[in-house]
Order: C-alpha cells, then structure tokens, then sequence
C-alpha cells in the first residue's frame, strides 16, 4: 500500500473513527486517436500511475459526508436531496455520481469518505473521471452492490454530461474503469468493443509534457469542431448514403469526394478520418512490436491536428518539436483537446532523463517557465486496494 495510500486511510480514522475500505482509479492519457470520440470513431488510451483515492465506510442515514485533502476541505448532502454545491465544487463530481447511480435504480446507502488525488488538475489527464469512477466504487462498497464495468463508465460520462455540466465523450470514464497495466485500450466509440494492446514492454516510456496553458477556448471550439464535423457529414452524405459519422468515411471515400466540401469542413472532416485510420494502423504496429512506426504516426497525429484541426497551440508545438531534438523520443504529440494541456510522447527507456533535462530547458527558454513533466506507465483500471 503507497503512502499516499496510507495517507488517506490515516486521515479517515482521525477524522470518522472505524474501519474502511480503500477503493482507486486512475487518470489517463490518449495515445492517439483525438478528436475521433464524438466522431463515433477509435480512441487508444491508457490509465496512468497517477489517481483518485477514496477511503470509504457505509453510514446508517442518508448522508454523504465527504472530505477532500487536497482542498483541505469538507462537504455533506443528502442522497434524498442531491443539488449542486456552488462553494465546494469537487463534491459536485460525487454529487453527480449518486444522481446518476440512483436514476439507474441502485440502491444507494450513506457513506463517510476521505478523498486524495495526484491526477494534476486542469492539465487535460482527467483527474475528473478519476475522481467520478472512484466516487462510483466508493458508493458500491458502502451499498454492497457492483456495477458492471462498462455500464459505470456510461454512468460516470451520465453524470460528467448532465449533472456536472461538461460534454465529454466516453473514452476517460471507460479506460479509468477498464485499463489494464501494461496495455492501452483500443476502444469503439460506438460499440465500446475495446481490446486490450501491450505498449512497447518495459523498452519504452509514456512521458507526458504538461504545457502549464489554460485551456481557455476548449469549449467553444470543441462546440465548432463538432458542427464542422456533423456539417461534413451531411454534405458527404449525398454522394456516401447510409454513413452516420465521420467514422463510416475511409480515407479513399474523403479523396475521391473532397469536391463537395469546403476548405475548412474538409481539412476538419480530412483530420478526423485520417485519424481513424492512423489508430487502427497505431495498433497494428504495436501488436507486431514496431515502436518504432508507432511513433510515426503519433507524429503525423500532431502534424494533423495542428494545420488541419487547428487545436494546438505554440507551446504545445514547442513541446512536440523539443521532444523531436531528443534522440530516442520515437513519437510525440499533443493530446486531449487542444489549446493547451499537455504532450506525450514515446521515449525509450534510457533517453528519459535527457527528455527531461533538455525538453524542460528548451521549453523554459521559450516561454519563460517550465512544463511539468510526468514519466508514467500503463496501470490497472480502478478497483478496491487490499490492505
């Protein structure tokens, strides 16, 4: 059991007295496949050593009392009340997890629980379907039910979506709850068929590059892409009946019909169907152990993303292209939405400590402050922790 770990279980007993059990899940990181969710397409990410804790004991009542040590903070309701907390927003992830757990009929019981995370906050690695997959286990151990795993991830999006307000897709929920160590999950945005693909052994790591930029215009052209998208479709449609996203276009249908969009509408709709196939071909590669040609189509995704989706930024490139002065770095990229958050790239085990040393150096020489930078590995979906 971590310390952090240990932390938490600590402080439960200072603060509730009694025994609990510990439960966790894990943040993530997107290999390739961005912008494709809410395109029905294929995303492949995987769950970090990076997480959510909760240690958590059923109540005799209906009220859920939360403590959080990284807000050094409290907050309570009732599970026959559940409304939004304006002051202590981080509840409202636990809040929206019980609306949603309740709606699809479980039988909920109060619960007292302390909460911890080291998931960084705002930096695009999903430290809220973290804190949501765990708050789900949390009320599973304390109502003595289970979940089936595919069914908490569309929960926790329910709750993400019309609870707490944000349009997210499925993947972050899906791979907090279903990652396994070792591997990253290729998953169907439309059928959540996923299949599990070991990510270069123990050759390679996964280093995330946070650019420490806001994202501050994420939501209103994440809005944009998606009508650019669903406006691509329908233009395509005259010429591709029966297609109902982007996913159902090849990159030879795009060429041959690229006539009927325009500039704009095409590069978007070029972007995302390319990326769909740069996924399917990123697994493929990876499935025969060539590290190598996945890197190369993780850079091509960032060329893509950049000059045909426009959601980088210059300190996203300025990362990727530090990456790229590295030698060893196989691929990098930037991932989640854009405008900011973070890079990751593949580096083989032994250029790590140069990766850090020179894409930090280089980065704060443009910009006038570091990234953070995170060395992660693929680790288990969420799930209780044995004491």
């Amino acid at each position: 059991m971590s310390g952090r770990m240990q932390a938490v279980r600590a402080e439960f007993a200072r603060v509730f007295g009694g025994e609990c059990t510990l439960v966790r899940a894990p943040g993530r990181v997107n290999l390739i496949g961005e912008h494709t969710d809410y395109n029905e397409g294929f995303v492949f990410p995987v769950a970090i050593d990076r997480e959510v804790r909760y240690a958590v004991a059923p109540r005799d009542d209906r009220r859920v009392v939360l403590r959080s040590l990284n807000f050094n903070a409290q907050a309570e309701f009732s599970l026959d009340d559940i409304q939004h907390d304006a002051e202590q927003r981080w509840s409202n992830y636990v809040r929206g997890i019980a609306w949603a757990l309740q709606g699809a009929g479980y039988p909920l019981r109060g619960m007292n629980a302390v909460i911890e995370g080291d998931v960084p906050l705002g930096a695009g690695l999903s430290s809220s379907a973290a804190m949501e997959v765990a708050a789900l286990l949390a009320f599973e151990v304390a109502g003595g039910f289970q979940v089936e795993p595919v069914q908490a991830a569309l929960l926790a999006q329910k709750s993400e979506n019309q609870f707490v307000g944000l349009n997210c897709g499925i993947m972050d929920q899906f791979i907090s709850r279903l990652g396994r160590k070792g591997h990253a999950l290729l998953i169907d945005c439309r059928s959540l068929d996923y299949q599990a693909v070991p990510v270069g052994g123990d050759d390679v790591r996964i280093v995330v590059a946070d650019s420490k930029v806001e994202r501050g215009l994420v939501d209103s052209e994440y809005n944009r892409r998606r009508s650019e998208c669903e406006r691509a479709v329908a233009l395509l449609s005259g010429r591709l009946p029966g297609i109902r996203a982007l996913r159902d276009v090849t990159p030879e249908q795009l060429a041959e019909h690229a006539d009927v969009l325009e500039g704009e509408t095409l590069r978007r709709a070029r972007h995302v169907v390319s990326e769909n196939d740069r996924c399917l071909r990123s697994v493929a590669a990876l499935r025969v152990g060539d590290v190598a040609a996945f890197g190369r189509l993780m850079d091509e995704s960032h060329q893509s993303l950049r000059d045909d989706y426009a959601v980088s930024c210059r300190e996203l490139d300025l990362l990727v292209e530090a990456a790229h002065a590295v030698p060893g770095v196989l691929g990098s990229r930037m991932t989640g939405a854009g405008f900011g958050g973070c890079t990751v790239s593949l580096v083989r085990a032994e250029a790590v400590a140069r990766f850090q040393a020179e894409v930090a150096s280089a980065y704060e020489r443009a910009v006038g402050r570091p990234p953070e930078i995170y060395v992660c590995s693929a680790e288990e979906g969420a799930g209780t922790v044995e004491v």
